[in-house]
């Protein structure tokens, strides 16, 4: 696990490419370089953990052409907003295995679709612990509030113990930077603060405080952006986390896809001693404001050299990847390009003497 560089966090894996949250995601995130895979945990209606990112399964699954599913289209509340589709919760591991992925987004390739099915969040720790390198895990208690108002275990316990059951089984314990968390690194996410709260009493594993849009309040506590990345709650939420992974234009506002000038969200961060992990970094022009002229490296650099975060949640790993072995490599990997990257670097600020 490389520790001098911002850490690059494969967000439901190499999802740009392979469809997300797949083992063949991951493994391909594994390939490009990623210092930790990051998944989004939920829960069936038998009580498994699966690896998925939406409660509802219609967007990047095949299930509304299934015909034996037809009958379990539901209508729920989900975070204060009443949604339509069909659930995750509805469905027992068997049936969701037998659903196939595929892409969300209809501009990325589409070739893997209905090639790779749903994984468990005990597969998914399987890919991480048998690669041939150390791999971290960076996994989310998604929408707590809704499992455990739809999912109940027989021994009584929440969706949260169950997360954390999982963890300790395969051997993730201790706190960031401890021996044990050098050899299976894992950062702990959740938007929710009394699933963080309640956690914390379960495993010392570090945990990172997720932070949504100005617009979107918690989940569970029902507070506002500005309460919860106010001093006197990073003050309170710093002795249950060790960092926040916040939407990175709330970091840095966009107006008309210019960036605006950047809040002082990070500096106060890392004044709590807090580490700033944003996301998401995604290549395509749709997602690169104009500032950066089509350039996802151009983005890299302005967020790690400017604004200066700690990790960066990407769906492209091999482009974080290469930057960041082209500006700051590891130095037995130092390649003859890098040598020239820093050589123009070099040359451009004596130029500019």
């Amino acid at each position: 696990m490389q520790m001098f560089r911002p850490y690059n966090i494969a967000h439901r894996g190499s999802n740009g490419e392979i469809p997300e949250e797949t083992a063949a995601a991951y493994l391909r995130a594994i390939e490009e370089g990623a210092d930790f895979i990051e998944t989004d945990i939920l829960a069936s209606k038998d009580g498994a953990l699966i690896c998925f990112h939406d409660v509802t399964l219609d967007e990047t699954t095949d299930v509304a052409k299934r015909k034996e599913f037809a009958n379990r289209k539901r209508t729920y509340e989900v975070e204060w907003f009443n949604v339509t589709g069909w659930f995750v919760v509805d469905f027992t591991l068997e049936e969701l295995k037998t659903l196939k992925v595929k892409q969300r987004y209809s501009f990325r390739d589409q070739q893997y679709n209905g090639m790779f099915s749903i994984i468990t969040f005990e597969e998914f720790i399987s890919i991480a612990l048998d690669a041939d390198r150390t791999v971290g895990i960076y996994p989310e208690i998604k929408d707590p509030v809704f499992i455990n108002k739809h999912v109940k275990w027989a021994d009584g316990k929440k969706f949260e113990d169950k997360f954390v059951d999982t963890l300790l089984k395969y051997g993730y314990k201790g706190q960031y930077m401890s021996e044990n968390w050098m050899k299976q690194p894992l950062f702990i996410q959740s938007f929710a603060p009394t699933s963080i709260l309640h956690v914390s009493k379960l495993i010392d594993s570090p945990k990172v405080f997720l932070i949504d849009d100005i617009t979107v309040r918690t989940q569970d506590t029902n507070q506002s952006y500005w309460e919860i990345t106010s001093d006197d709650y990073l003050a309170y939420i710093g002795k249950y986390v060790v960092g926040l992974g916040p939407w990175k234009d709330t970091i840095v506002p966009a107006a008309g896809n210019y960036l605006m000038p950047p809040s002082d969200l990070v500096a106060r961060a890392h004044a709590h001693n807090l580490q700033v992990h944003p996301y998401t970094y995604r290549n395509e022009n749709q997602f690169l404001h104009f500032n950066f002229h089509q350039d996802p490296y151009a983005e890299y650099d302005f967020w790690i050299n400017t604004v200066g975060v700690d990790g960066l949640f990407t769906d492209f790993t091999g482009t974080l990847h290469r930057y960041q072995e082209l500006t700051f490599p590891h130095r037995k990997d130092e390649t003859a390009n890098s040598l020239l990257v820093k050589i123009s670097q070099m040359i451009s600020a004596y130029e500019g003497l």
